[in-house]
């Protein structure tokens, strides 16, 4: 079984293909997935508007391009989990499909086809929605309303395969240099990092599509939502009017919305409203904020005027000593008044020197905290420099150490062969003599 296994060569060319593969079939869910919403908001429109009813031929084909759309989008999504289960196998080197099949990817295919195949069915279908009229003294009304309300605006949840082009088609993902180093690093390159990337950026623009495109889609949601019980919903421009002042927190309370339905809408683009308040002002007190390099063109400007006005205190404490001690000891009479004037200049200028010093004081140490980083990076930088150095020098003494051993070793190996070679045998010894008694 092993001997039939792929080597590494192919793998990895199988493994570049399918991703290529994967990228095209998300490209071209996403495409479906805006066909779909586009047709589905053209037909809404149109019959909102009185062009044809809901029972007419031209909304039945509407909808079945809308039916046939999410078909071929449930079997592109179907197609895209399949390649990602053959990555899985070629990263994990497995041959049985159902070891990828884990609870995790399961839910999540069901969920998205789940999300994916709701869409309005062709055909004339109608509920009953009673809701109190805020708007009208809190009248009850009920209204007959097509169920295509409730099954086109699920509809926008498609778009969330956006984010899954955005990384696909990231630079950061497609390299394998910038992979590799990810996972050197512990890093998943995945929508999240690829959205954190995105706000560092480039983060104005981030922000400015993700909210135009929040406004557009809200109100017309919320148009949908509200349009069939309030004939003030029914113009867009008011509903937009809605969702901007509560995306905002402001709040007139001129129009409001009377459905479950809007205020949930309501309520979610006002929370959408807080979280990209608090982004905009992180973004903008960052741009605001000086660069490495400008922080330093500050501090020495700063530090040339500082170093200017501490030689005009001096000066001015000096001058001021010298016409205090003129005034009361190389005159014949003395004038308090005067002498009063300087003693007062005297002590401001004592103040402005103080003053001048405490600012020169805190300008180093902001400085200090600029150039920590730096002088921390270079001090390890040297460090390991050294340590480098120091290893090379006891290796180079370790070898060196080694071979006068391996010579010692081969010396005393071959002394017992020498002292034989050289010394002459040894005569046999003589008997010893008898003992008298």
């Amino acid at each position: 079984m092993g001997k039939n296994r792929p080597n590494v060569g192919y793998r990895l060319g199988r493994r570049k293909a399918l991703f290529e593969k994967r990228k095209r079939i998300s490209d071209y869910a996403l495409v479906i997935g805006m066909f779909g919403i586009i047709i589905m908001v053209i037909e809404n429109e149109l019959a909102s508007a009185g062009v044809y009813t809901k029972a007419s031929f031209y909304s039945t084909a509407l909808k079945t391009l809308i039916s046939v759309s999410t078909v071929i989008l449930l079997g592109l999504i179907v197609a895209y989990h399949a390649l990602e289960v053959q990555l899985f196998l070629i990263d994990n080197c497995a041959d049985d499909w159902r070891i990828a099949m884990t609870w995790q990817r399961m839910s999540q295919i069901s969920f998205e086809l789940l999300i994916c195949a709701v869409h309005p069915i062709p055909g004339e279908h109608y509920f009953l929605w009673t809701t109190k009229l805020a708007n009208h003294g809190g009248v009850i009304g009920s209204k007959w309303v097509p169920v295509d309300v409730a099954l086109s605006l699920p509809m926008f949840l498609r778009l969330y395969l956006i984010c899954r082009v955005m990384l696909l088609h990231s630079k950061l993902f497609t390299d394998a240099s910038s992979r590799s180093i990810g996972a050197l690093n512990r890093i998943n390159f995945n929508t999240r990092f690829v959205l954190k990337t995105l706000m560092t950026i480039c983060p104005g623009t981030v922000l400015l599509v993700f909210m135009v495109s929040l406004w557009i889609i809200a109100s017309w949601t919320l148009r949908q939502c509200e349009r069939y019980h309030d004939e003030e919903h029914a113009n867009l421009l008011n509903t937009m009017w809605l969702i901007a002042i509560t995306f905002l927190s402001v709040g007139y309370g001129d129009i409001v919305p009377n459905t479950y339905c809007g205020r949930g809408i309501a309520v979610t683009t006002g929370i959408m409203g807080a979280g990209c308040t608090a982004l905009l002002v992180a973004v903008v007190s960052r741009k605001l904020e000086l660069t490495r390099a400008e922080k330093h063109v500050h501090n020495f400007m700063m530090d040339t005027q500082l170093t200017k006005r501490l030689k005009n205190s001096a000066a001015n404490v000096l001058r001021e000593t010298w016409l205090i001690y003129k005034h009361t000891k190389l005159v014949k009479r003395v004038n308090p008044g005067r002498v009063r004037t300087h003693q007062r200049k005297f002590l401001l200028a004592i103040y402005s020197l103080r003053k001048v010093k405490m600012d020169q004081r805190k300008l180093m140490d902001n400085a200090n905290t600029i150039t920590d980083m730096a002088k921390t990076q270079n001090t390890v930088y040297e460090i390991v420099s050294e340590m480098n150095t120091r290893q090379d020098v006891m290796e180079e003494r370790l070898s060196t150490l080694e071979e006068k051993l391996t010579l010692l070793q081969e010396t005393l190996e071959a002394l017992p062969e020498a002292i034989s070679r050289y010394l002459p045998a040894m005569p046999p010894p003589l008997p010893s003599k008898p003992k008298l008694s």
